[in-house]
C-alpha cells in the first residue's frame, strides 16, 4: 500500500515552496517521521518527514520544482519490500561498472555516489561542489548540521586544516601529472537561485523602490563596553550559561533609544503610521543558505543575559537549519552586525515594512582626541539607514547619538538614562 507524501502547511501567508533536495532516493528504506525531502520557502527550509515507515517509491516533484501547499511530492510504500532489497544488491554492481569505465574518477567517488564505507552521506549541491573542488573525502569530515549533515562551513574548515583529503589511486596519478600542460580554466556553472535568495533580492529591491532611503553615520568608542565584558565575561557565562557578547549591550541600547524616539520603531501602512509600544528586534544571523533575520520578541523587557541566550539559540538553529516561520515573523527594527565578517563601513537596507536598520561594523584601534590629547581607542562605525518618508533627519541623528551614548557609558543601561 502506497502512502502519499504531500506539502505540509508552511506558515501564515506562505502558499508555495521550492523542492530543494531529496534526502532519500527511490527504493531506500525510510522510518516514520524521518526527513525525506527539504523544501525551500521564502524564509526558511522545511524538512518534510515520511508519514509512515517503508520504502520511498515514485518521486513526483523533482528538485527545483515549485509546489503548492497540499501538492503531492512522492509515495512511500509500506513495509520493506523487494525494492528495498534490490537496491543494496544492485549498488555493488553499479559501483564496479563505474570503476571499470572511469578509473580516473576515483578521487570523486566518495562524493559522486553519496555512499561510502562510512555509511550513507547526503550532500547538498553546494556542499558537493565544495568537496569536489577541494578533493576531500566527505566521510572524514564531521558534520555539524542537522542530523550530522555536512555544511559548507564544515568543508571549508576541513580544507583549511588540510584534513579529509581523498586518497587518489595509482591509475589516476598519471593523468594528474599531465594536468599542468592544460590552459587556464574558463568553465562556467549555472545554478538556480534558491527561493530564499530570490525573496531577499525581491524585498531589497522593493525597499529601494518604495522607501526614501537615507543613511546617517556615527562612531562609538567601545572602550568601556570592552572593559566591562572582559571583567565580567567569566562570571556571566558561569551564571547564565552563555557568553557575554556585544549584541546584548547594543540591543538594550537600541530598545532605550526606540522608547525615546518612537518614530524609528514605527511603520507606514497605506496612509497611516503604526506606532509600536514594543520592541521586536530582528537580528541578522548567518545560515548555510544565506542571511536570515529571526526576531527577539519584546526585547525591551529582556535582560542582557536573556537577549544573549535568545541570539545564541537563533544562531544554533540557523546552523542546524531548524529556524521556523514563527522565529522569522514580524520585527519592528533590525540590527545587522557586519563587523563579524570584517566590514569597516556599509549602508544597510531596511527590511520592509520596518522603517530603520542599525548596521554595526568591526572594531579597530584608531587615533582620537580626548581632553586635548591624541589617544588610541577601539572605535566602531555605526550606520542607521531609515525611511525618510517617516523619520526626519533630526530623529535619526538623535536616535543614533542615544545608542552611542549608552554604549560609551554602559551605566546608562543600568539606570535607564
Amino acid at each position: 500500500m502506497a502512502t502519499e507524501v504531500k506539502v505540509p502547511t508552511l506558515g501564515e501567508s506562505v502558499t508555495e515552496a521550492t523542492v530543494g533536495q531529496w534526502l532519500k532516493k527511490p527504493g531506500e528504506a525510510v522510518k516514520a517521521d524521518e526527513p525525506i525531502v527539504s523544501l525551500e520557502t521564502d524564509k526558511v527550509a522545511v524538512d518534510v518527514p515520511a508519514p509512515v515507515a517503508g520504502v520511498l517509491g515514485d518521486i513526483v516533484a523533482k528538485e527545483g520544482d515549485t509546489v503548492q501547499v497540499g501538492a503531492l511530492l512522492a509515495y512511500v510504500n509500506a513495509g520493506a519490500g523487494a525494492g528495498a532489497a534490490a537496491a543494496p544488491a544492485a549498488a555493488p554492481a553499479a559501483k564496479a561498472e563505474a570503476a571499470a569505465t572511469a578509473p580516473a574518477a576515483s578521487v570523486a567517488a566518495p562524493v559522486a555516489s553519496d555512499e561510502d564505507e562510512g555509511g550513507n552521506l547526503t550532500l547538498s549541491p553546494a556542499v558537493r561542489r565544495l568537496v569536489l573542488e577541494h578533493g576531500l573525502d566527505p566521510s572524514k569530515i564531521k558534520g555539524t548540521g542537522k542530523d550530522g549533515r555536512l555544511t559548507k562551513d564544515d568543508v571549508v574548515a576541513a580544507a583549511a586544516a588540510g584534513t579529509a583529503r581523498a586518497a587518489a589511486s595509482a591509475p589516476a596519478a598519471a593523468p594528474a601529472a599531465a594536468a599542468p600542460a592544460a590552459g587556464p580554466s574558463r568553465a562556467q556553472e549555472r545554478v538556480k537561485m534558491t527561493r530564499l535568495r530570490q525573496t531577499v533580492a525581491k524585498r531589497l529591491k522593493e525597499a529601494q523602490n518604495n522607501a526614501a532611503l537615507l543613511t546617517t553615520y556615527n562612531d562609538v568608542d567601545m572602550t568601556n563596553v570592552i572593559e566591562a565584558r572582559a571583567k565580567y565575561k567569566d562570571l556571566f557565562e558561569k551564571k547564565h550559561g552563555v557568553r557575554l557578547g556585544f549584541m546584548g549591550f547594543f540591543t538594550k541600547a537600541v530598545c532605550m533609544a526606540l522608547r525615546d524616539i518612537p518614530g524609528v520603531n514605527a511603520q507606514i501602512e497605506g496612509d497611516e503610521i503604526v506606532y509600536n509600544d514594543f520592541a521586536d528586534i530582528s537580528v541578522a544571523v548567518s545560515a548555510p543558505n544565506g542571511l536570515v533575520v529571526p526576531v527577539i520578541r519584546n526585547a525591551e523587557s529582556l535582560s542582557v543575559a536573556e537577549i544573549e541566550k535568545t541570539i545564541g539559540g537563533f544562531g544554533k538553529k540557523a546552523k542546524d537549519g531548524t529556524l521556523t516561520m514563527e522565529d522569522m515573523k514580524g520585527g519592528t527594527f533590525t540590527i545587522s552586525n557586519g563587523g563579524v565578517f570584517g566590514s569597516l563601513l556599509s549602508s544597510p537596507i531596511i527590511n520592509p515594512p520596518q522603517s530603520a536598520v542599525l548596521g554595526l561594523h568591526r572594531i579597530e584601534d584608531r587615533p582620537v582626541v580626548r581632553d586635548g590629547q591624541i589617544v588610541i581607542r577601539p572605535m566602531m562605525y555605526l550606520a542607521l539607514s531609515y525611511d525618510h518618508r517617516l523619520i526626519d533627519g533630526r530623529e535619526a541623528v538623535t536616535f543614533l547619538v542615544a545608542v552611542k551614548n549608552a554604549i560609551e557609558d554602559p551605566t546608562r543601561l543600568l539606570i535607564d538614562l
